[in-house]
């Protein structure tokens, strides 16, 4: 199975046409993020099955009655799976509604297998690692600045779809994201679900009233539900906040609630957990009137986390999920969370919308807090420390992720175009260069297999 899962990872598919079991022609645009976690295999893919365009997640298995074997038929978690990619399909999947999810056979290649261990062993790196050391400091600034700009306009290219979504609205569109972010990685679906439904203009006329704000946030995320919150769970506050929001769902005619099933626990810190997280949201909304706007006109970083300073309310210092008392604790914002959502909503709005209003400073500001900011510190970035590059701030480490996400034609053609030479590069140098591994060409994230193409500001090679 951990073979399938870099197969598919890496893109080496046959040099064939993939279909499914029924035959329907599959189209691979992005394989998706792998996810360490509990839940799907892969985050995000993005597919054609029989000329359709699905999004959503993959899950991968040895054989396909494996899926019944870990229970994922029942799964809530896992209905979101587009394409069960197996070794051997003895068996239809279906999900916990019953549906049936399409099936691809995926065969692993005898060199892969050949090389598994090696395969492992230099995927823990950059692709490029291994002439790192041989780039001057003006190559390497250069290729972060371009890696850092790519950053920056790939999130505002999310902004803007998901301003449409939001009718234009951008104090929805930022609060939307301002969730996703709080989900901190393995909840950050959830979380956007969840901002999704929240009836914003409702919450608006109630925005004075705290508890008022809980009994939204905590019932359009389902877990006051009865269905979800357990008879020994149910406490004093937690049937306040159920009354109070089937009052406020006849009120405004409420009547789509988040399945909690959405909601991950499992491998998380309970600081971590939803119902702190949600806690901390309806804080922060109750503070801050119009948190969009004043984010925009904060000029320093001192202000931006100002602005984001949070803390549960009070039932929450002594309890991380409802009915179960723990320790007293206050549950506020740590620095490096802050800084998170500082680096992954706040820096991407300001440039953003410093391109919508045509402001070099707002986007100047967006650059300059990322410089200004402690790089992050996630696996992506251990690799290229350890792979002998130093990442000084928050620029370069978001600079990196885009290096990171399979190297891109700008990686590629720049860097090469750096260690062979310019305009006298040819196809068999290219070949030839360290940048690849045991005869891999990985372009955009996809498996280039004999082709490359190779097309920017550069010569092109091809």
């Amino acid at each position: 199975e951990h073979l399938l899962h870099y197969v598919w990872k890496h893109k080496l598919f046959p040099l064939k046409i993939l279909q499914t079991t029924k035959g329907l022609l599959v189209e691979i645009i992005d394989s998706g993020l792998q996810n360490p976690d509990a839940g799907p295999d892969f985050f995000n893919a993005k597919l054609k099955i029989d000329g359709t365009l699905w999004v959503g997640n993959i899950e991968i298995h040895t054989h396909s009655s494996d899926w019944y074997r870990h229970g994922h038929d029942h799964d809530k978690a896992y209905d979101s799976v587009i394409l069960h990619v197996v070794a051997e399909a003895d068996a239809e999947v279906t999900r916990s509604n019953g549906e049936q999810i399409p099936q691809l056979l995926l065969t692993c290649p005898e060199n892969v297998q050949t090389h598994y261990h090696e395969l492992c062993i230099a995927d823990q790196y950059p692709a490029c690692y291994s002439i790192i050391g041989s780039l001057s400091k003006l190559t390497i600034h250069s290729w972060l600045t371009a890696l850092q700009t790519e950053r920056l306009e790939q999130k505002a290219r999310q902004i803007a779809d998901r301003l449409e979504r939001c009718d234009r609205h951008w104090e929805d569109a930022f609060f939307i994201t301002l969730a996703r972010n709080f989900g901190f990685g393995l909840n950050g679906d959830a979380f956007e679900t969840w901002a999704g439904l929240l009836p914003f203009r409702a919450i608006d006329k109630h925005r004075n009233d705290l508890f008022q704000i809980e009994a939204f946030f905590f019932g359009q995320a389902g877990l006051l539900e009865e269905a979800f919150l357990k008879k020994e769970q149910e406490d004093e506050y937690s049937l306040r906040l159920r009354k109070e929001f089937r009052y406020l769902q006849r009120k405004f005619e409420i009547t789509q609630v988040m399945d909690a099933g959405l909601w991950r626990f499992l491998r998380l810190r309970p600081e971590n957990f939803p119902h702190i997280r949600l806690a901390q949201l309806a804080y922060l909304y109750q503070k801050v009137d119009k948190l969009f706007s004043q984010m925009m006109e904060a000029e320093t970083l001192p202000e931006v986390r100002q602005l984001l300073s949070t803390h549960a309310s009070a039932y929450w210092d002594n309890h991380y999920i409802f009915g179960r008392p723990s320790s007293q604790k206050e549950k506020s914002m740590g620095e490096r969370s802050q800084d998170l959502i500082v680096i992954n909503t706040v820096v991407p709005f300001l440039y953003a919308y410093g391109l919508h209003r045509t402001d070099e400073r707002m986007c100047d500001r967006a650059g300059r807090f990322l410089e200004e900011l402690k790089a992050e510190n996630n696996h992506i970035i251990r690799s290229w420390g350890d792979a002998g590059l130093p990442v000084g701030s928050a620029a370069d480490s978001q600079a990196l992720i885009v290096g990171s996400g399979g190297v891109t034609v700008y990686d590629v053609s720049f860097l090469v175009y750096q260690h062979i030479g310019g305009e006298g590069a040819n196809l068999q140098e290219l070949l030839n260069s360290p940048l690849l591994l045991i005869g891999q060409v990985i372009v955009d994230g996809n498996f280039a297999g004999q082709s490359i193409f190779l097309d920017n500001v550069f010569p092109r090679f091809v």
